[in-house]
C-alpha cells in the first residue's frame, strides 16, 4: 500500500470557536500535542508563541462567520502561512475522523497537502475592503428610508414619484424639506423645481396637492432626517476611502501618462458616486484605466480592485481567475456525458459587480452591447449577464495581468466578424457534404 508523502511537515491545525480555539501540533513536538487556547488577544499571543516553539510554519483554520480574522492577523503578523479552509472543502476529503478531533483532522491533511486556502488579499486592500463593504452597507441603509419617504408621500396622496425621476434628487428633497417645514401651497412648492426638470409648474402643483395628515408628516420628517444622517456617514466613508487610496504607492506617473477623458462626458454622475476623482486614483494605483471598459464604471471598477487586490499572480491564469467568480461554464462530467454545465453558486462581491455591469450593456453601442443583445436573443436574460459578466472578467483580467489599453472594436466590427465565423461555419459544413458555397450573385450570372 502507499503512503501519502508528508508535504508540509511543519503543518498545525486550528479549529476556531467563538470562545475557545483548538490547536493541534505533529507529535513529538510537545508533551501535550493539543491545547485549547481562550479568544482574548493575549491568548492569541500566547497561541502564536506556542507554535514558534513548535517549530509550526504553516497553519489551516476552519471558521464560520468572523471569529477567525483576529487569529489569520496575528498569526499572519508572525510570520505564518495560514490558510482559511472551506468547511465544504474538508468535509469531502476521503477519511473518517470519528475518534479525532477536528483540529488533529485538520493537521492531519494540511501535513499532506490535500487543503487549499481561501483567498484572501493583502492587508491594505482588507482596509480599502472594509470601507468599502461598510459604504455599501450605508447606502443599503439610505434607500430603506427613501421607500418609506416614499410610502408616506403615497399614503397623502402626493404624486411627486410621477412628475419627477428622483424624489432624492435636489428638486425632491427642496420640496420635501418645505413640505415638513410646513408649507402646503402646491404652487409655491412647485415653484422649487430644478431647471433641468422637464415637467410643468402645473403638473408639479398638481402632484403636490394632497391629504396632508399630521401623522404622516410626522413620519416623512423622521425619514428624511434619518436619510440625510446616512448621507451624512457616507461622505464620511469616502472621506476615508480618499485617504486609504492615497496612501496606496504609484505604479504610474500620472503627470508623464496622463488619463483619457471619460466617456462619460456631460452627462450625469450616478448619485452614489464619491465627489472625489476616484477614476484619477484607481488608474494611479493600479497602472489600467479599467473604466475604457464598456460597462465598468470607477465606483464599479473600485469594488472590483476591492476584493480581488493589485496583484493578479494570486490567480494563474483566466480560467482561475473566472472559476474562483463563478463565472465560467460548470464541468459536471460522467461516464463522458456532460450532466450540467450551469456555473455553480459562489457568494462572491466581485462576481455581483461584474453581473451589474453586464447589465447596463443592454443598451450600450459597442462591440459587448452587441454580445450581450446576441446571448440574450440566443438564451434570455438571465444567462446573456453571465455570459456577458465573464466575458467582463475575461477582459479584466487580460488588462490587469498585461497593462494595456482597452480599446472597443466597435458594434460594426463585432457584427462583421460574427458573419464571417458564421459563413466560415457553413463553408466548412458544406463541404463536409461535398458541396460548395457560391454567393447569390454568381449563382445568378450563372443562370443567366
Amino acid at each position: 500500500m502507499n503512503l501519502l508523502s508528508q508535504i508540509n511537515p511543519n503543518a498545525a491545525g486550528i479549529d476556531i470557536g467563538a470562545d475557545r480555539h483548538w490547536v493541534s501540533v505533529p507529535k513529538g513536538r510537545d508533551e501535550d500535542n493539543i491545547r485549547s487556547f481562550a479568544c482574548f488577544t493575549a491568548d492569541l499571543y500566547a497561541m502564536a508563541e506556542w507554535l514558534k516553539q513548535c517549530q509550526i510554519e504553516t497553519v489551516a483554520m476552519e471558521s464560520t462567520g468572523v471569529y477567525w480574522i483576529p487569529v489569520f492577523q496575528i498569526l499572519e503578523s508572525r510570520g505564518f502561512d495560514v490558510k482559511l479552509v472551506n468547511a465544504h472543502y474538508v468535509k469531502t476529503v476521503p477519511g473518517r475522523k470519528t475518534d479525532v478531533l477536528d483540529c488533529q483532522w485538520l493537521q492531519q491533511l494540511h501535513t499532506y497537502g490535500l487543503l487549499s486556502g481561501s483567498f484572501r488579499p493583502e492587508d491594505q486592500i482588507c482596509k480599502l475592503r472594509s470601507y468599502i463593504r461598510q459604504r455599501d452597507n450605508l447606502i443599503k441603509s439610505a434607500c430603506i428610508h427613501v421607500q418609506r419617504m416614499q410610502k408616506a408621500l403615497t399614503q397623502m396622496n402626493i404624486q411627486l414619484h410621477r412628475v419627477i425621476s428622483d424624489i432624492t434628487g435636489t428638486t425632491g428633497l427642496s420640496i420635501i424639506r418645505e413640505i415638513v417645514s410646513g408649507e402646503r401651497n402646491p404652487v409655491k412648492l412647485a415653484s422649487l423645481k430644478d431647471g433641468r426638470i422637464k415637467a410643468s409648474l402645473e403638473e408639479i402643483a398638481a402632484s403636490l396637492t394632497g391629504d396632508y395628515r399630521s401623522e404622516l408628516v410626522f413620519i416623512l420628517e423622521q425619514e428624511l432626517e434619518l436619510y440625510e444622517f446616512y448621507q451624512a456617514q457616507i461622505q464620511k466613508c469616502d472621506t476615508q476611502i480618499e485617504q486609504c487610496l492615497a496612501s496606496f504607492t504609484d505604479k504610474v506617473d500620472v503627470e508623464k501618462k496622463p488619463l483619457a477623458k471619460p466617456k462619460r462626458r456631460g452627462k450625469k454622475q450616478p448619485g452614489n458616486a464619491p465627489q472625489f476623482d476616484l477614476r484619477t486614483h484607481l488608474y494611479r494605483i493600479s497602472g489600467v484605466d479599467f473604466t475604457a471598459v464598456d460597462g465598468l464604471g470607477a465606483l464599479t471598477v473600485l469594488v472590483l480592485l476591492s476584493e480581488v487586490g493589485l496583484d493578479p499572480n494570486r490567480f494563474p491564469t483566466v480560467k482561475h481567475f473566472t472559476s474562483w467568480l463563478g463565472l465560467c461554464p460548470g464541468s459536471r462530467v460522467t461516464g463522458g456525458k456532460v450532466k450540467s454545465s450551469k456555473t455553480r453558486p459562489v457568494a462572491s462581491r466581485a462576481a455581483t459587480a461584474f453581473r451589474m455591469a453586464a447589465q447596463t450593456l443592454c443598451r450600450s453601442h459597442s462591440a459587448l452591447g452587441a454580445y450581450y443583445r446576441r446571448m440574450q436573443s440566443r438564451m434570455g436574460a438571465p444567462k446573456a449577464i453571465t455570459a456577458t459578466a465573464h466575458k467582463l472578467a475575461r477582459i479584466f483580467y487580460r488588462l490587469w495581468t498585461s497593462g494595456e489599453h482597452y480599446t472597443d472594436p466597435g458594434i460594426d466590427a463585432y457584427e462583421q466578424q460574427y458573419q464571417d465565423r458564421i459563413l466560415k461555419n457553413l463553408k466548412r459544413k458544406a463541404q463536409a457534404f461535398g458541396l460548395e458555397l457560391i454567393p447569390i450573385s454568381n449563382a445568378t450570372e450563372c443562370v443567366s
